[in-house]
């Protein structure tokens, strides 16, 4: 998909074909998944973006999109592209961390700036830090961690643990052991993309465990929760609100209530912002907002913001705009870390039924002011 014109005569200049962004003008290159499995993350991440793009009115703001179907190969070269042919200036919208690890590198190394809603890797937020570097929505680790705090507050000691085998669910099991305390029953890495988990449900019933810990994220956690649903085994299950997100509680429906999950946002955060983002969303869309379409407000938020501080022309000082952090977040308090990744609170939240809508209430905070493991291996 190539979005030339976005909101014409409303926010955005009509994109010419390669052509340079001219002067005070930002051009930014969004490259996420907007089909196959993954497909409605980017998409949220994509209308949280241009939504945010559209109320700023701002005619200096020129995007680009374009799908990645969630393949590497297919990313990167859609990242050479938007840099040597459309001469973007900032490049965001990765939604799966291998992707991420595929271009952001690459792009940062080449002098743009990538802000990401939601890729988080670890490998980037410590040794392979950069400057250009900002992560808008978390570090890959952090709301499992928050996951492994609230098994301990909930009294779970002998948990089993599963995840994809990509960088995201490498990150996932290694941030609920982290805070986690107990013992783990078994541990489990499942196939990327995967739907049939027969196998995996019964492990879990013969390991003796007291409680379920998963990250599967899209259309993966739909099948997964199904199943267990169906298969009788009636462990609690806890998880980070990739599995318990807005676009993914109504295909999973009733055996979601009562879910326990963790998120750095939800729609009911008493703030302002959000409550102009909420209601904006859903007028616009005609749909509840998700954790993925709150990142991708902000990412355009933040990077507003640092537009009206400085010309992006002068790398160094809207390196500085940027990490200033000088927007109102959906999540309300926002800053960032010495290697540019948020600290924020993560909440602990529990899926609910609103009439005929599933969708999730914040019940406590899991962990406060919270960082990443990673700040002090970034060196810069």
């Amino acid at each position: 998909m190539r979005l030339t014109s976005l909101i014409a005569g409303a926010c955005m200049a009509a994109l010419g074909g390669g052509a340079l962004a001219e002067e005070g003008k930002v051009k930014v290159g969004m490259i996420t998944t907007l089909s196959g499995g993954g497909a409605g993350l980017g998409i949220d991440v994509r209308d949280g973006f241009v939504l945010a793009a559209k109320m700023a009115g701002n005619d200096d703001l020129e995007i680009v999109i374009e799908d990645d179907q969630r393949k590497p190969d297919i990313a990167v070269k859609l990242a050479d592209k938007m840099i040597q042919s459309e001469k973007v200036d900032v490049l965001t919208g990765i939604i799966f961390s291998n992707l991420a690890m595929a271009v952001i590198p690459a792009a940062t190394a080449q002098g743009k700036f990538y802000l990401s809603p939601n890729a988080g890797p670890s490998a980037l937020a410590g040794k392979g830090c950069h400057p250009n570097y900002f992560n808008v929505a978390w570090q890959n680790d952090n709301l499992h961690e928050a996951a492994g705090a609230y098994a301990n507050d909930a009294g779970f000691a002998n948990s089993f643990i599963l995840a994809p085998n990509y960088p995201a669910g490498q990150d996932a099991l290694t941030g609920y052991k982290r805070i986690y305390e107990g013992e783990l029953a078994g541990e489990m890495f499942t196939q990327l993309g995967q739907t049939d988990y027969a196998a995996e449900i019964a492990q879990i019933r013969a390991s003796g465990a007291d409680s379920v810990f998963f990250f599967l994220p899209g259309g993966m956690g739909i099948s997964f929760l199904k199943q267990y649903a169906d298969s009788g085994v009636n462990l609690p299950v806890v998880g980070p609100a990739f599995s318990f997100d807005q676009g993914i509680l109504q295909a999973v429906g009733e055996a979601a209530m009562g879910v326990k999950n963790t998120s750095q946002w939800n729609k009911d955060l008493d703030n302002p912002a959000n409550k102009v983002f909420v209601d904006a969303f859903q007028a616009e869309y005609g749909r509840l907002p998700s954790l993925y379409a709150s990142q991708g407000y902000d990412t355009a938020n933040l990077l507003l913001s640092a537009m009206a501080k400085a010309d992006i022309s002068d790398a160094e000082a809207f390196r500085a705009a940027l990490k200033e952090a000088d927007f109102a977040s959906t999540r309300g308090d926002f800053a960032f870390a010495s290697n540019n990744h948020p600290i924020q609170d993560i909440y602990v939240r529990e899926v609910i039924k609103e009439g005929d809508v599933y969708t999730n209430k914040i019940i406590g905070v899991a962990l406060e002011d919270h960082s990443d493991a990673y700040v002090a291996d970034c060196k810069m």
